[in-house]
């Protein structure tokens, strides 16, 4: 039997063989884990830019109780933590001097562990951003819907959908830009898209899906133009991919949404869409 604690790897093979399980036990809530992990462990470690990503579990008694995952030059995304084993993952991080740039989980356990680090490091956290998680429970479709219809994207439409991306980071004040030379290191590459079009052809709103793994399938993103918006098709694409994602088995559909957007919310309830937990990003200074 393992020792208690935490372990620390940069395979991720032998990181999903021991906490893959405690992964898929919560697919809602690990969202982020499992599609982080997937991606690496089928395209390898340069799938989100050179650099060694970093895996951790916790272990008592031969069982994972929590993980985490650090991507090349990013933050740490943690599973939920007491605030105890915040600190004590807080300990075995800066014990060997790692440089974290930001911490992202759920809220308590974003707000324990951004405690935990000033604590050891001196590093002032700041709230850069607050998040909804939502799970699909009822899909309700909207009515009236759009004229129109969905249509799955495919590899003649890549131009077109390198644009709709560009144009979604550019709306929501994301960075970098993207474009052919940064589309396969962006987290919109392993996604698959649907354009809501009217009858003439035309597409109007754009929603993108992660591949379903442990029954888990997150929509993201949902945009439309700022000067198409209001005339429902939002709702509509965002339903489209939500019963494909459901009709391909699917047992947990979720997606994030800014609190701050009242419309978006209000809109994602009325689709089906239940919250069931806040998520929180706080920078280290």
């Amino acid at each position: 039997m393992r020792p208690d604690g935490w372990h620390l790897t940069h395979d991720v093979d032998a990181h999903l063989a021991r906490a893959g399980d405690f992964l898929r036990s919560r697919p809602a809530l690990h969202t982020m884990a499992l599609t982080v992990t997937e991606r690496l462990r089928t395209h390898g470690p340069d799938a989100y830019g050179a650099g060694a990503a970093v895996f951790g579990r916790l272990e008592r008694a031969g069982e994972v109780r929590a993980a985490f995952h650090r991507l090349p030059s990013r933050g740490l995304s943690p599973t939920a933590l007491t605030p105890q084993e915040a600190d004590a993952l807080a300990d075995c991080l800066a014990g060997p001097g790692h440089r974290l740039p930001y911490v992202s989980a759920d809220h308590r356990t974003a707000t324990a562990f951004a405690g935990a680090w000033q604590r050891r490091t001196g590093a002032l956290p700041v709230l850069r951003q607050r998040l909804h998680l939502y799970r699909l429970g009822t899909l309700t479709p909207p009515e009236p819907r759009p004229e129109g219809r969905g249509r799955r994207l495919g590899p003649s439409d890549h131009d077109a959908l390198l644009r709709w991306c560009d144009g979604f980071v550019t709306a929501v004040g994301e960075t970098p830009a993207i474009d052919a030379g940064s589309w396969a290191t962006s987290r919109f590459a392993d996604k698959r898209f649907t354009f809501w079009e009217t009858p003439g052809g035309t597409p109007v709103s754009l929603a993108g899906a992660t591949a379903m793994i442990g029954g888990m399938v997150r929509v993201d993103p949902v945009h439309t133009p700022a000067h198409l918006r209001g005339r429902g098709y939002a709702g509509a694409v965002t339903a489209e991919v939500s019963r494909a994602a459901r009709a391909a088995g699917a047992t947990d559909v979720v997606l994030f949404t800014d609190p701050a957007n009242a419309t978006s919310n209000a809109l994602y309830r009325r689709l089906g869409y239940v919250r069931i937990t806040d998520f929180a990003v706080y920078d280290f200074t």
